[in-house]
């Protein structure tokens, strides 16, 4: 099915206004966005997953999502929802989808308190994707960022360790020399989402 929506998803830390130039991209190319705010700190699962459902309104759709936002709508497949059989695939960047080692750095230390409710989804081990919408998983090793200080010789965009945005069951892992918050805005990672976007699905 030809996706006519996609749902924006932010990482962790941030808000819609970052996503901005990259939706305003997609909706050029016909694509309409919902480029979804919410408190990533304290995210409102239910209330999230009610604004897809009312946006994605039984048409084919698709998710472009960064960072934890990626592991936002992970949960909304798993809710299984009826809303959910209409997204067709599923495109991350920089998402650690077998859980964030920076997190649980973070989380083991007496900074913890600056990560909230985030933990319940960037401290999942999460080895399988299992669901009919096809995953493509972006990453970056352009390691601009604290990873290089806690794993080093390690491969990664800075902020999350590139093994972590792989996992069994995707349909395809692409990597860009680029660091976490640049693969929002890459002309070359737009060029390969509209790709994905624009592909006909398979048999």
């Amino acid at each position: 099915m030809a996706v006519a929506k996609v749902v924006v998803l932010h990482g962790l830390y941030m808000s819609g206004l970052v996503m901005q130039p990259l939706c305003r991209r997609l909706e050029k190319q016909g694509y309409e966005i919902l480029n979804l705010s919410y408190n990533t700190l304290s995210p409102d699962l239910e209330s999230i997953c009610q604004r897809i459902d009312d946006f994605i309104d039984a048409s084919p759709a698709a998710f472009v999502c960064h960072s934890m936002g990626g592991l936002i709508a992970r949960r909304y497949l798993e809710s299984q929802r009826p809303a959910s059989q209409w997204i067709d695939r599923v495109i991350t960047l920089g998402t650690p989808h077998k859980g964030s080692h920076l997190a649980r750095e973070i989380h083991g230390s007496r900074l913890k308190a600056m990560l909230k409710n985030s933990i319940e989804y960037l401290l999942n081990d999460n080895q399988h994707w299992p669901f009919d919408a096809r995953l493509y998983s972006i990453a970056g090793d352009l390691p601009v960022g604290l990873m290089p200080l806690l794993r080093r010789g390690s491969d990664s965009d800075g902020t999350v360790l590139l093994d972590e945005t792989r996992i069994t069951g995707m349909t395809e892992h692409r990597v860009f020399p680029l660091s976490h918050t640049s693969l929002i805005y890459s002309r070359r990672v737009l060029g390969y989402i509209l790709e994905v976007l624009a592909a006909p699905a398979p048999d």
